[in-house]
């Protein structure tokens, strides 16, 4: 069995109780005691509870960016130039990275609007970035006719705003394994954008 860091038993406690409560609703003594620790013990692991939700959402941040840059680059090696199978390749990503750590991808679509300003700046521009992926690769579709003429920004944000939804309601135990609602949101994505001339 792996033993894990103090620190990463806080962040995972803290994902669990930030995406049950809220993060506003949960305070350092919940974390402490959800890991029977003092309050004040927990301070020698971490600065403040902003901390423990940054360290989350930033980590989060990372898996989405691998993720596609991994799907992005394997999509161009199957089918150069194919927006549609580039769209499919991002969503597929993105619902793995939802659903291989729910707890952690649900605070970071649902909480990190609650980091201070700085912070939060970083994170729009990160979510900024990473939706521009799927606003690209939906460009592209109309340019070529593979998509219907749409406004673009508004098709990925609306997309992305979908597919996060996961992170509300999928259950490990639940009806369908993770990659079988992936196939049904790549379907429903690309039918959603697909000409039909």
């Amino acid at each position: 069995m792996v033993e894990i860091s103090r620190r990463q038993a806080i962040e995972e406690v803290a994902s669990d109780l930030f995406r049950e409560r809220g993060y506003a609703a949960t305070s350092i003594r919940d974390i402490a005691r959800a890991l029977s620790l003092q309050g004040a013990s927990l301070y020698a692991h971490v600065t403040s509870k902003e901390d423990v939700l940054w360290a989350i959402v930033d980590r989060a941040a990372s898996r989405f960016e691998a993720a596609a840059d991994q799907a992005q680059r394997e999509a161009e090696a199957r089918r150069p130039g194919d927006p549609a199978e580039a769209v499919a390749a991002l969503v597929r990503a993105h619902v793995e990275v939802l659903t291989g750590d729910v707890d952690e991808a649900s605070v970071f679509v649902h909480e990190w609007r609650a980091l201070g300003q700085e912070r939060r700046s970083v994170i729009l521009a990160r979510r900024d970035a990473y939706e521009a992926r799927f606003r690209r690769c939906i460009e592209d579709g109309i340019a070529v006719g593979a998509f219907e003429m749409t406004d673009p920004a508004i098709a990925a944000a609306t997309l992305l705003g979908a597919i996060n939804g996961v992170a509300t309601w999928y259950d490990p135990s639940g009806r369908l394994p993770a990659g079988r609602i992936a196939d049904h949101l790549v379907d429903l994505s690309l039918r959603m954008l697909s000409s039909q001339s």
